[in-house]
Formats: structure tokens, C-alpha cells, sequence
């Protein structure tokens, strides 16, 4: 078991393919040029997978593949059918362009829920967001995994005066679909211009939908990062990542694995463990592991405040969430 030392025990591992992504989404991908990684830098394909098989060894449970966008990697294929192979729960973060023509190694894999990056429901404001004009390409993908009987996940980041207008519009989607749409609270990371005002809370987001729709607390799991919520009626549900205001941080249960190969012990975190110059270097990896999950912090890495309007996101130390990882 990987545990920190506030006993928190340790059995989910996101790991990054590539910081690589055919979008632009500016929350995510710093605003100006920027240079992906060398693939000389990334963890090759046999390299990902001896990590992940040490992880599984020591108690993980779950692996999500994150990016970038992870199915714009070359060698994703093999990847996913690698790790589809380990006794661990597989799932995949996406923004869906490519989900139509990789569905058969996905499902092959043994992938029963796919988490799909949508954050708006308006084909303009989706070009806008993003800078692509696929929007029709990801609702018929998604469309597509639902006629397969594959769960989805829809992560919505929320912005005010972007799309929190459009916070029913997504509760809608829910009432004859049976996915579950995630409200995500607007996060500080490297590079997007983060600003307390931006944020639209977890009580803001009830309170929108409250005037519409009857609302009912859902039970979730012990390391839920999410609040979950029914609408009687509804084929699908709803829930809300509070990171900010109402963190989850007592029960977490989450490494991050980044493309080139160094752990983060929290999203948040100002330090990294690098793993892949370990490996290469043919040194133990688990010790390695073992002490920067013991060095985590209590909470939202050491660095925010709990108080999110009395963060400045010019003095947080961490990367962008493009390479990071989703």
C-alpha cells in the first residue's frame, strides 16, 4: 500500500500519455506558443507500462489515462490494450474527437467509463474555447458511446460570464440521457490567468438550478472528489467538483504521473518526484514513490489558500494543466 503520512492510503493513479492536445483551450494551455515536449523527454511505451505494473503491485486500484489529449498519441493503441491487460480499473479522460475511430481498442480494453471535456453546449462558443470547429464531431461520438452502453462522464469547466449561462442547459441534457454531468469550479494553474471573480461555486451552481429543477443529494463513494445530485425524473444525474470552495482533500487518494515521467503527490503541488529518469537509470522506482507520496500535504498542496478569494495565482509554483495532466 502507498500511503502519506496522514494515512491516506493511495490506489488511484492518473497518468498522462502527452502534454501534446488538438485543442487550445486557454484554461488549460498557456496563452502563448507553446512547446510541447520532446518525445525523446516523454515515457516511451514500455516505460509507462513498467511504471504503471509497479504501481499496481503496490495497491493501485484504478488507472485513468489523461493528457493533453491522450488519443492523439501514436502509440495509444498499444498503450491502452497493454494496460487494459492489469487487474485495475481503466478508464480515460478525452475531449472525443478521436473516439469513433478508436472505440474498438477502447472497448477491447475493458474501458466501461469515459470522462468527455465539454464546456459548452454551443457549437460558436465552443470554437471559441477551444479554437477548433469540431463541435458536432464530439456530441456524435458521444451519441456513439452511449449507443455502446459505455457510462459517460461529461466534465464541464465553469467560467462566469463564459458559460454559466448555460448551467440548465446541460441539466437538460440529462433528462432523457443517461450521463452524469460534472460542474468543475475553475482552478488556478500556470498560465490561465486565474482570478477569484472567474469562479462560479458549488452553492452558485445550486442555486441556478434550484429555481428549475427539485434537487437530491446522492450518496458517493469514500474518495469521491465530487458532490453528486439527482433530478427526479432524470435518466442521468449531476455533480460538482468543488476543488475550491469545499476541497476534498482528507479522503484523497490520487497520484498524477506526468507525460515526461515525474509524480506529483497533489494537482496542486510545487514539487515533483521524477520517476522516469529512475527507471531509465535502473534504480529501485518504489522508494522513490513511496517518499513523495509520505511528503504530501494536507491540503491543496501546500500552497492555495483555503479561502479562495484570498488566492494569488501569480505566486502559486506549478506547471499548466496541459502538462500536468486532466
Amino acid at each position: 500500500m502507498i500511503a502519506d503520512s496522514f494515512g491516506r492510503i493511495h490506489d488511484y493513479l492518473r497518468i498522462s500519455l502527452t502534454d501534446n492536445c488538438n485543442f487550445r483551450c486557454f484554461y488549460c494551455m498557456p496563452e502563448e506558443e507553446y512547446d510541447f515536449t520532446p518525445a525523446s523527454r516523454l515515457m516511451q511505451t514500455d516505460e509507462i507500462i513498467k511504471l504503471a505494473e509497479i504501481f499496481v503491485a503496490n495497491g493501485i486500484k484504478k488507472i485513468r489515462l489523461t493528457g493533453g489529449e491522450p488519443l492523439v498519441r501514436k502509440d495509444a493503441s498499444e498503450i491502452i490494450a497493454a494496460l487494459g491487460k492489469l487487474p485495475v480499473e481503466l478508464v480515460i479522460t478525452t475531449n472525443g474527437t478521436r473516439v469513433a475511430e478508436m472505440l474498438p481498442i477502447l472497448k477491447n480494453a475493458g474501458i466501461k467509463t469515459i470522462n468527455i471535456s465539454l464546456d459548452t453546449l454551443q457549437p460558436e462558443k465552443f470554437f471559441t474555447i477551444t479554437r477548433r470547429d469540431v463541435f458536432h464531431q464530439v456530441r456524435s461520438n458521444i451519441e456513439l458511446l452511449l449507443q455502446h452502453k459505455i457510462k459517460v462522464k461529461i466534465n464541464m469547466v465553469l467560467m462566469k460570464g463564459l458559460n454559466d449561462n448555460e448551467i440548465n442547459d446541460f441539466i437538460s441534457w440529462t433528462k432523457h440521457n443517461p450521463i452524469q454531468v460534472r460542474f468543475i469550479e475553475f482552478m488556478p494553474f500556470s498560465g490561465n490567468k486565474w482570478t477569484s471573480n472567474q469562479m462560479f461555486s458549488l452553492e452558485e451552481i445550486l442555486a441556478v438550478i434550484e429555481k428549475k429543477y427539485t434537487i437530491l443529494p446522492v450518496k458517493g463513494e469514500s474518495n469521491d472528489t465530487a458532490k453528486h445530485f439527482m433530478i427526479p425524473g432524470h435518466e442521468g444525474s449531476f455533480a460538482i467538483i468543488s476543488t475550491m470552495t469545499h476541497p476534498f482533500c482528507s479522503t484523497c487518494n490520487r497520484m498524477r504521473l506526468t507525460a515526461d515521467g515525474k509524480l506529483k503527490n497533489c494537482l496542486f503541488s510545487d514539487h515533483e518526484t521524477d520517476l522516469l529518469t529512475a527507471l531509465r537509470n535502473n534504480e529501485d522506482v518504489l522508494p522513490h514513490i513511496q517518499s513523495a507520496i509520505w511528503s504530501k500535504k494536507q491540503a491543496l498542496g501546500g500552497q492555495l489558500s483555503s479561502d479562495f478569494e484570498k488566492i494569488d495565482a501569480t505566486t502559486i509554483q506549478n506547471r499548466s494543466m496541459i502538462t500536468i495532466g486532466g
